[in-house]
């Protein structure tokens, strides 16, 4: 279940850079944006309708696959690409973003976390090793070693505290990473918050050990757009040139620009599908808030730039009914149309790093 990845061009303006990712589910060409399907759903879409709009690699979520339905249970019934009739890849995150953030229901040590469910309040503990053995369970093409991800603001001791504990899970995942195999090629996660030399640390120490991919872990968790840009730019083109680089939970059109001119090849985010289920939707001239009195009669699609189904078909006003109305279909149509303005988007940034004008 190993993973392949090709540098097809690079950019000579910039770190940007076209790849190839082969997987055992499917071929992704890179930069590539990743939906979020937390629990083995893209919220409101279907994955006809991912395929629709090209996508061949999601997420799933580790800790919430964990408690419900179980990694056991999905995996008696084939794995999670089975599961959820997904015939493109997934990368799943280890969880620990989650636990870290249940603050008042966790205890930390340098063995692992113990929390308690936020779904009934059941006592669990999670390891590298268990991340790692849920995640070979799920059957995920790509998994994510386990780290402590801080919130920001947090001090410099915290942090520093967090880069160890990183570096010490990221030998545990790795071991037993190879004792699980055949399994999903891991990815190590560079922490260090938003200080630059335990960044350096972080991303030495990870790198060396010899990973498959690498991913910067704790941006996008509270600090300022600036911090995260600069911490980026830092670390993204220090890492390997030849393996993949994910930045993690990140983010809007003009943070992904960003980072891919950093050269980063892999995002993901909730943000497309949860604006949309909020209203909010993406064009090429900003974001509009579909509840706006304007749009009461407004007979012009979302985007008249944009090719989608709900942009062919659907008007602002009738969208906008139907947000006022609270029909559910309005969450649908916009996460869609979000959808497709990401899968838009990171197509023309392939195509103006192919030609040289990005």
């Amino acid at each position: 279940m190993g993973i392949q990845f090709e540098i097809v061009q690079t950019s000579t303006r910039s770190h940007a850079r076209l790849g190839r990712l082969t997987t055992p589910h499917g071929v992704i060409e890179t930069p590539v944006f990743m939906p979020v399907g937390t629990q083995a759903t893209v919220k409101t879409l279907s994955q006809d309708e991912l395929e629709q709009l090209g996508y061949r690699l999601i997420l799933g979520n580790t800790y919430h696959l964990y408690l419900r339905p179980g990694a056991e249970r999905i995996a008696r019934m084939g794995g999670l690409h089975r599961f959820m009739s997904w015939s493109g890849a997934i990368l799943t995150d280890s969880g620990g973003f989650q636990v870290f953030s249940l603050t008042s229901l966790r205890q930390i040590d340098m063995e692992g976390v113990t929390f308690r469910s936020h779904l009934d309040g059941s006592e669990h503990r999670f390891t590298p090793e268990l991340s790692i053995k849920v995640q070979s369970l799920l059957g995920s093409d790509i998994i994510m070693a386990f780290d402590e991800c801080p919130p920001y603001p947090a001090s410099r001791e915290e942090v520093a505290l967090a880069v160890e504990r990183t570096y010490r899970w990221a030998i545990r995942s790795r071991a037993a990473w190879e004792e699980a195999q055949p399994a999903g090629a891991l990815f190590g996660i560079v922490q260090g918050g938003v200080y630059e030399d335990l960044r350096l640390m972080s991303l030495q120490q990870i790198t060396e050990l010899n990973l498959p991919g690498y991913a910067i872990g704790g941006v996008s968790v509270g600090e300022p757009v600036e911090e995260m840009r600069r911490i980026t730019a830092l670390v993204a083109p220090r890492l390997p040139a030849e393996k993949p680089r994910y930045l993690m939970g990140v983010g809007t059109p003009d943070d992904i620009l960003h980072a891919v001119q950093a050269g980063v090849d892999m995002f993901d985010c909730v943000l497309p599908t949860r604006l949309g289920r909020h209203g909010a939707v993406f064009t090429q001239n900003g974001r509009l808030n579909l509840r706006n009195a304007r749009f009461a009669e407004c007979m012009e699609p979302i985007d008249p730039t944009c090719d989608c189904w709900v942009c062919q078909r659907y008007t602002l006003a009738y969208l906008h009914h139907l947000f006022r109305a609270g029909e559910m279909l309005g969450y649908r149509l916009a996460s869609y149309h979000n959808l497709a303005f990401y899968a838009r988007l990171m197509a023309q940034i392939r195509q103006r790093i192919r030609e040289g004008t990005l």
